[in-house]
């Protein structure tokens, strides 16, 4: 019987099974929870704003966006986003399934990371980052229910100091190819132009989210 949780059904094809038991076998408790989380934010966030959009991409994209910073999938001089979205880019070639889909699925993880463009794409990506944002950094914390936050943590718990532990994995993840870290260019320009300019710091943002922990 599909897993229904916070009112979002949990896909139940051969394809979504084998995803989730391949990031089961690869990822941590940490990364698998958070990676679960996601799905559900994204697809309650589809939800309420009315959109059409594929459960079952949205769940790989979801489920595969962290595998980039496993030691099975990562790579020596890529990006973390784009070693995981070429790891589910192999995983769902392997099954079959459409080049569109693939494309959608690997553009999501790819850009999960880069605010302010994947919420004016399709569906899948636009999600795929909003569940992101609100498991990270709390960001539309508010317009989820306490009920649907509780549902979902009773069933995929944030660890005792998540937001450090993430902080942690995203080092470990990135320590050793510091040239995939270079990143919005407008912010080096207003550092260097605009003496009002206070750049923005990710990990204050993490620690400072709405989040309990």
């Amino acid at each position: 019987m599909p897993e229904v949780i916070a009112g979002v059904r949990v896909p139940d094809s051969a394809i979504a099974r084998a995803a989730t038991q391949l990031v089961r076998d690869t990822e941590d408790d940490l990364l698998y929870n958070h990676s679960r989380r996601v799905f559900f934010w994204g697809a309650l966030a589809g939800a309420r704003r009315g959109l059409s959009f594929d459960a079952e991409l949205l769940y790989l994209g979801a489920m595969f966006h962290d595998m980039g910073l496993t030691p099975r999938h990562a790579s020596p001089d890529l990006r973390f986003e784009v070693d995981g979205a070429n790891a589910a880019r192999d995983f769902m070639s392997s099954h079959g399934m459409a080049g569109r889909d693939i494309e959608d699925v690997w553009t999501a993880i790819a850009l999960h990371t880069t605010p302010g463009i994947p919420e004016h794409m399709r569906p899948t990506i636009a999600l795929v980052t909003a569940g992101v944002e609100m498991d990270v950094l709390g960001i539309a914390y508010d317009d989820f229910t306490r009920e649907q936050r509780e549902h979902v943590c009773a069933h995929h718990p944030r660890e005792a100091n998540f937001k450090e532990n993430i902080i942690d994995h995203l080092a470990n993840g990135l320590i050793g190819k510091p040239r995939t870290t270079f990143g919005n260019v407008k912010a080096d320009v207003l550092a260097l132009k605009d003496i009002h300019y206070v750049r923005r710091n990710f990990c204050s943002m993490i620690l400072g989210s709405a989040w309990p922990t």
